[in-house]
């Protein structure tokens, strides 16, 4: 029998799947998390074989919580569950080190499939994602499809931006990721650097258009 941890901030869904798995002996519910920080700390507890991971999760996101968990926990496989089908959250998620990458609206049937497959340590994509990636490769557009400037800040860089654009202050970045408050203020300063920017209102800028972050008209001037 295999452990499974649930991660999603909605309980309707976590009852739903382990209804699902329930169903049969070949997996055990082991844990139940609502929050991608929640889910690296309890992953460090139970060391499942498998996380089942939303990727629209508060705070952390379920990519940057597989980054964050397989840097603690790098013999757990990681399956990402997402409402949404488009490419970029796609190659994100398996960048992040994610085995597979399940749409909610798939079948039980595709999701135990699913499982089996990554168990057995195979890779798995939901039908529609995997026959759009296919299109788009075909066409010889994936690679040239106009290139972030994100792309060359590191997972954990990514999560810094993503906080400071949401107008976090740095030592709100420190408490949210357990770091110290110089090492966010370095990750700051090598971000400038990357980017060309010289201060958060342009890191945040930069953060918004490439759909890192959604503006928030309540923090209209972003903390330092």
């Amino acid at each position: 029998m295999l452990d499974i941890v649930l991660v999603d901030d909605h309980k309707l869904v976590r009852d739903g799947i382990k209804g699902i798995l329930e169903r049969g002996s070949e997996f055990r519910v082991v844990g139940e998390a609502e929050s991608g920080a929640d889910a690296v700390n309890l992953c460090k507890k139970t060391q499942p074989h498998i996380a089942l991971m939303d990727i629209g999760l508060p705070g952390m996101n379920g990519i940057e919580a597989t980054t964050e968990l397989l840097r603690h926990c790098p013999t757990v496989k990681v399956i990402i569950l997402s409402m949404y089908d488009d490419e970029n959250s796609v190659v994100s998620a398996i960048r992040s080190g994610a085995r597979a990458f399940v749409l909610k609206k798939a079948s039980s049937a595709e999701l135990l499939d699913a499982l089996r497959t990554v168990a057995r340590g195979g890779s798995y994509l939901s039908s529609q994602v995997s026959d759009r990636l296919l299109a788009r490769i075909q066409r010889g557009d994936l690679d040239t499809h106009d290139r972030s400037p994100l792309e060359s800040l590191s997972p954990r860089e990514l999560q810094v931006l993503r906080l400071v654009a949401e107008g976090k202050t740095s030592k709100d970045i420190a408490v949210l990721l357990d770091l110290g408050l110089q090492t966010v203020r370095s990750y700051r300063k090598t971000m400038m650097k990357k980017l060309g920017v010289n201060n958060v209102a342009g890191l945040t800028q930069l953060a918004l258009a490439a759909g890192l972050a959604h503006w928030n008209t309540n923090d209209a001037n972003p903390a330092t």
